[in-house]
């Protein structure tokens, strides 16, 4: 393809479990005939690609002098070496956008070629950002139909690749299988609660997720609970935010790890905190709510830097309210209870909620993404 016996070379950087897993199948899409190195974890790893630095240093959130030192330190030695040590071909940025685009302007100024697959959502907040995407990468290639003719707007390079869920979503689990497995009674309704992937959301999140619970087995004792542990939290982190033994044995939950995708899709009801997993929610069709808070400063930042209205990414795509949006000061328990009981109960509700569901697939394309994002980079190598 490239007309030389030299491979040609690729850098991916990553900094989350979620751009880990979505930058593996990009990698295993390109296969061997390039040496690719990056920062990721195992997903990166297990497709071959060489690590230069793990997640450790960045998968945080919020604001604290440590996080910002390690961020800067971090960024200092990925630029020196991939400028003055491994001169790669083309850099590969995924998601993460607060440091790929700081370290973007120093791989532009060093006339590496840049790439920026799942850009930062500026269609969502800090739209100024599209202006330093513009100056300093060479390609975006976006997710979303409607981030296309955004960035196209702007004079961007663009191409549109399809959303990696599309492809990488399993099939709905087994539900008989899946309720035996974890001794779940197969009688009774299932509402599971997702408390998030990061400290900050477990610290903000999970005791009203709990006492939502709580309160809805006081009303409805035909239910019953599953928590979801995020694969990347250590079991000593999480632990600290599992209530009491006599809570949980008042309300019957139980904790599954590792397993988001199957818990979510034999649900009956989802309790859920703001990201991607309402996306994947929506697409097996699962009526959920999304719930968020935190600290007032970063709410009255989250209010001055967004763009839209919407938080959830299904309300987002059909434009429209499918899915209950409770942030702030609306997550309390007893707005969530009453969303939970309306989309469990209320059968016409219900219905015409799972039908709304059905139509933000419908607006995603049936692109492979992986292979797309990997057929842009081979057309320009």
């Amino acid at each position: 393809m490239n007309g030389s016996t030299k491979q040609k070379r690729i850098f991916i950087v990553t900094g989350e479990h979620s751009g880990d897993i979505h930058a593996a199948k990009v990698a295993q899409q390109l296969g061997s005939e390039y040496e690719i190195e990056g920062i990721g974890g195992e997903n990166l790893k297990n497709a071959g690609v060489k690590l230069f630095s793990g997640h450790e240093k960045m998968g945080q959130v919020g604001i604290s002098l440590k996080m910002i030192i390690d961020h800067i330190t971090l960024g200092r030695r990925v630029v020196d070496y991939i400028t003055k040590v491994y001169k790669p071909d083309l850099v590969l940025l995924v998601d993460y956008g607060a440091f790929n685009l700081g370290i973007s302007r120093f791989l532009k100024k060093a006339g590496i070629k840049t790439f920026y697959y799942i850009p930062p959502q500026v269609w969502a907040s800090r739209k100024h950002r599209i202006k330093t995407i513009k100056k300093y990468i060479d390609k975006v290639l976006c997710i979303f139909p409607f981030e296309k003719p955004l960035y196209e707007s702007y004079g961007i390079n663009t191409h549109y690749c399809g959303h990696p869920l599309i492809a990488q979503l399993p099939p709905k689990a087994d539900r008989t299988a899946f309720f035996k497995k974890h001794g779940l009674d197969p009688a009774k309704k299932l509402v599971s609660i997702f408390p998030g992937s990061r400290v900050f959301e477990l610290k903000n999140l999970m005791e009203i997720f709990v006492k939502s619970a709580k309160e809805l087995h006081k009303e409805h004792p035909e239910l019953q609970f599953c928590i979801s542990h995020a694969p990347n939290l250590p079991d000593k982190v999480f632990e600290k935010f599992i209530p009491p033994t006599p809570l949980a044995r008042e309300v019957s939950f139980k904790v599954i790890k590792g397993e988001n995708q199957a818990l979510l899709s034999i649900s009956d009801a989802l309790i859920l905190a703001s990201g991607t997993v309402s996306l994947e929610a929506a697409l097996y069709q699962v009526p959920m709510i999304i719930a968020y808070r935190g600290p007032f400063l970063f709410y009255l930042i989250y209010l001055v830097l967004r763009s839209i209205k919407r938080a959830s990414l299904p309300n987002i795509i059909a434009d429209k309210d499918i899915v209950p949006e409770l942030l702030q000061y609306d997550a309390t328990a007893g707005n969530i209870v009453y969303e939970i009981e309306k989309l469990l109960y209320d059968t016409l509700y219900r219905e015409e909620n799972i039908r709304q569901l059905s139509q933000v697939r419908a607006m995603l394309s049936d692109k492979n993404s992986a292979y797309e994002a990997a057929d842009a980079i081979n057309k320009d190598l």
